[in-house]
């Protein structure tokens, strides 16, 4: 401001010193003033993130901030996790396989089914709620005390007065019980007491139907890499990446470990999109350039850690938000640029008197018609239609 009011005063001594009478020169320098008053600029940006904010919230996308929004924008590698983001997180029985009696039966297992479903009693993950869905009522009569979370491992608690332990080989090998790993493509949960292997039992997580539609649309608009984070082992990891058209996938990872896989390409100079949905997402999705949540069945504590919000559990919403984004960015782009070339150029005839019989009038158009064309381009985003299958 100190600058456009310098600017009007230099313009009216400027012409009063070339010898123009009074009134003259006042006009050109309340012209210029005119002008100069930053409406559009002002709109330019917020009304096209308005417009951008509100179309994603049509198509179910949450932008929580008009920087989430940029970054969406911006985003040139999308990193997923596995469970409840590319697959479904329903997990179907594959097998059960009981140490003491080396059967495949599920029914000849209830013993170890009812231990691992009791285990698995107060965890919110998606295997753990596929097995108290599958074989919850097995574990009915079940003591559970002093349950506790493994970070990216599994559970443990005391069943009726002993301590077992549900999870991922990590959590077998952190006990440091032997043990032998499946072999079956699928998640396997292991079971284990302080000092003995009791079992495991297999599940498989199905894909989402519109994953790999989805990962296909993220490399034709452009995205330089779609990869998998996920903590299941490395033939789950090669298969569902493979089904979903990923460029390639890190298995075995820990939260803390994601994180590190997210920094490394940010230090690359990369914009980085990571989308998840469980409590182990929250540290990656902090991190990200643009944490996305998957809001339909994700954790509170991922969707408060996100930047974004998915609010069903369809894959396809991404780049469809990614679409909005980079129309917002890109109108709000010419809304600035298309402002401050309009009342350059009319400053500069003003204060020269190029435009001696119009300048009030252009001074007006300068400011509120470019601030009604600034809204009219942002309403372009209302546009985009999100693309049917």
């Amino acid at each position: 401001m100190p600058a456009v009011i310098s600017i009007s005063v230099l313009t009216t001594l400027v012409w009063l010193l070339l010898g123009r009478e009074f009134g003259y020169a006042l006009a050109r320098g309340i012209s210029v003033l005119v002008i100069s008053c930053p409406c559009a600029l002002g709109l330019a940006t917020p009304v096209a993130i308005m417009v951008g904010n509100g179309l994603g919230a049509r198509n179910g996308i949450l932008f929580k901030t008009a920087a989430s929004l940029e970054a969406a924008g911006r985003t040139q590698i999308v990193a997923l996790d596995k469970t409840g983001t590319i697959t479904s997180g329903k997990f179907e029985f594959v097998r059960c396989e009981c140490v003491h009696c080396h059967c495949i039966d599920k029914h000849n297992h209830r013993e170890l089914l009812r231990i691992i479903a009791a285990c698995e009693r107060l965890s919110t993950h998606p295997i753990a709620k596929s097995i108290c869905l599958a074989f919850g009522q097995f574990a009915d009569d079940c003591v559970v005390t002093d349950a506790k979370n493994y970070a990216g491992m599994g559970v443990s608690a005391v069943v009726d007065g002993v301590r077992y332990y549900a999870g991922n080989e990590k959590l077998m090998q952190k006990i440091g019980v032997p043990f032998t790993e499946t072999q079956l493509v699928g998640t396997a949960v292991y079971c284990c007491t302080d000092t003995e292997f009791l079992g495991d039992i297999v599940f498989a997580d199905i894909i989402k139907t519109d994953s790999r539609e989805a990962i296909d649309r993220l490399h034709r608009m452009g995205m330089k890499q779609a990869i998998m984070l996920t903590g299941d082992r490395e033939s789950i990891a090669a298969d569902i990446a493979a089904k979903a058209g990923l460029d390639g996938y890190y298995a075995k990872l820990l939260p803390e470990e994601k994180v590190q896989r997210v920094q490394a390409l940010q230090q690359q100079g990369h914009t980085v999109l990571y989308a998840g949905d469980g409590i182990n997402d929250a540290p990656v999705l902090a991190a990200a350039d643009l944490g996305v949540a998957m809001g339909g069945a994700g954790a509170d504590v991922a969707i408060e850690a996100s930047d974004m919000v998915i609010q069903g559990d369809s894959l396809s919403q991404l780049p469809v938000g990614v679409t909005v984004a980079r129309k917002t960015v890109g109108i709000a782009r010419e809304n600035i640029i298309f402002a401050i070339a309009v009342k350059l150029l009319i400053i500069l005839g003003c204060a020269v008197g190029i435009f001696d019989e119009n300048a009030m009038w252009l001074a007006v158009f300068g400011d509120v018609g470019v601030c009604l064309l600034a809204v009219a381009n942002a309403l372009r985003v209302l546009h985009i239609r999100k693309k049917k299958k």
